[in-house]
């Protein structure tokens, strides 16, 4: 659907500030919603929420649905007296500037099973009864993810395609058993969900009441190691043997990579889904929607046609594009949601066939102004070339910052850049961006927070295909000046993105 002339900025919250190594929904999220509020901006993006698993990417989840127990605040926990004030001394010495995964995540929990022991005995029979409906609530999927958090935990991590047969084809006499011999660890995943829904609830209240709305992003594949293949295996391409993807995910050969990409997730199998009325991804669209408030939705492409390759392929070369049921898809959901909130990752190599289906559903497409100049002036991220239904970008999470792109751009590209502007200002070319996506005519224009500070490579939170080092950048809680939010918020109003007020 087309929105309202209006702006944002990316930022996933781990990137807070905060004394416990990463961020949290704690204080530092409330700040950097007063931050939105007073510099008049009204999204906040965010990556997948989800629990990750090694690489720590929020692309590579154990649950399409679960939330990340990392983001817990341990202050709030505090405030509810589940912690006590000694369980948050003698941290250990973590860097304000990036998450060290290796320290964070045993620390944290800790703490979160402290805590769970503590509800366990401590809380109000209102608090016990909350969460009994919470888990109701979230049944359809909350039972299924924490038992195979328990499970994984007892196999050491072992991918659930490895475990014995009967649980790993979910047996009912073998699941049933399992269950009941680890009732403790699957109440503590139960727990620590209900934790961080109250947690992200309570802030997300904040900013819709602070006149912010919060874009989530929907990856459209899940990881093959998570809680929703191995518990609905039938609307997958899967060997039934082995629990392997039968077909792969990935992208053909193309001007950046020879080999083209591998992904390895198991694609959708899109003849039972459609069968159960796409039950599964109703579900999925529902559950997003109750805790944000619009869905941007990754490799947006693969609904209309999908590489498939086979299993045992090395590379994403031997693949074949399949065409998709994407129009059922969201015609099914519109029955049920209504015009849906919705933004498409359209990037890469995009055809008649995905932008009809696109525009047929009204959903902005994304505009990237790094992609910008280095080819002709027939380049769609041209800001001259957009459509007013379109959301911009300087950059995106796998991009560089812009002052690091414009610092490795070829000179070509910087040549073009600059005939374009006509020159770099004196405030840095991520202000010149900032300026160019503000003032062009796409209805949103979303600004990664490490461009409104001026940052080079050391800001960048992704490098794709690069297995290390990625989604650890922070900031520092002073570097949201006064005169950032002054300047931002001039900008948008002069390019006519405030907030409209009646």
């Amino acid at each position: 659907m087309p929105f309202l002339r209006s702006s944002g900025i990316l930022l996933h919250p781990t990137s807070f500030p905060g004394r416990f190594g990463i961020g949290d929904l704690g204080v530092e999220a409330y700040a950097f919603i007063d931050f939105l509020r007073e510099s008049y901006q009204q999204y906040w993006q965010v990556l997948p929420l989800g629990p990750t698993g090694y690489g720590n990417s929020p692309y590579a989840s154990y649950s399409a649905l679960a939330g990340n127990p990392l983001l817990i605040s341990p202050q709030k926990l505090l405030e509810q007296n589940l912690l006590s004030p000694e369980d948050l001394d003698n941290l250990p010495g973590f860097d304000p500037n990036k998450v060290d995964y290796g320290q964070v995540v045993p620390f944290k929990i800790g703490l979160l099973k402290k805590a769970c022991e503590n509800f366990k005995t401590q809380a109000a029979p209102t608090q016990h009864k909350e969460f009994a409906g919470f888990c109701d609530t979230k049944a359809f999927w909350l039972d299924d993810y924490a038992l195979f958090m328990a499970l994984k935990d007892a196999k050491g991590g072992a991918s659930w395609h490895t475990w014995e047969p009967e649980v790993r084809k979910r047996q009912p006499e073998a699941i049933n058993r399992v269950r009941q011999e680890m009732e403790a660890e699957i109440f503590y995943y139960k727990y620590i969900q209900f934790e961080f829904f109250r947690q992200w609830s309570e802030l997300k209240n904040y900013a819709n009441m602070s006149h912010v709305e919060i874009i989530g992003d929907i990856p459209i594949y899940v990881a093959h190691d998570s809680a929703d293949v191995w518990s609905n295996p039938d609307i997958f391409c899967l060997n039934q043997e082995t629990g392997e993807a039968s077909l792969m995910a990935g992208v053909p050969p193309d001007y950046f990579s020879a080999t083209g990409q591998l992904w390895g997730n198991p694609v959708y199998n899109w003849e039972e889904l459609e069968k159960q009325n796409f039950k599964w991804w109703m579900r999925r669209f529902e559950a997003m929607l109750d805790y944000i408030d619009i869905i941007r939705i990754d490799h947006f492409r693969g609904f209309e046609a999908y590489w498939a390759v086979k299993q045992g392929e090395q590379t994403a070369m031997n693949g074949e594009w399949i065409k998709a049921p994407g129009d059922k898809l969201f015609e099914e959901i519109k029955q049920r949601l209504g015009k849906l909130p919705v933004l498409a990752e359209d990037l890469g190599v995009i055809t008649p066939e995905v932008e009809a289906l696109r525009d047929k559903f009204e959903f902005p497409g994304m505009k990237v102004l790094q992609f910008a100049f280095g080819s002709d002036p027939g380049n769609g991220f041209l800001p001259f070339n957009y459509p007013r239904n379109a959301v911009v970008y300087t950059g995106t999470h796998d991009n560089d910052t812009t002052v690091g792109w414009f610092n490795q751009a070829s000179d070509w590209e910087k040549q073009n850049l600059l005939l374009y502007l006509g020159s770099v200002s004196s405030e840095g070319i991520q202000w010149d961006l900032i300026r160019l996506a503000l003032s062009s005519v796409a209805n949103q224009a979303i600004i990664p927070l490490q461009d409104i500070f001026g940052l080079d490579t050391q800001g960048r939170m992704n490098k794709p295909s690069v297995a290390e080092g990625n989604w650890e950048w922070r900031y520092q809680s002073e570097a949201l000046t006064h005169e950032l939010r002054s300047k931002l918020k001039d900008l948008t109003t002069i390019y006519g993105r405030a907030p409209q007020t009646k």
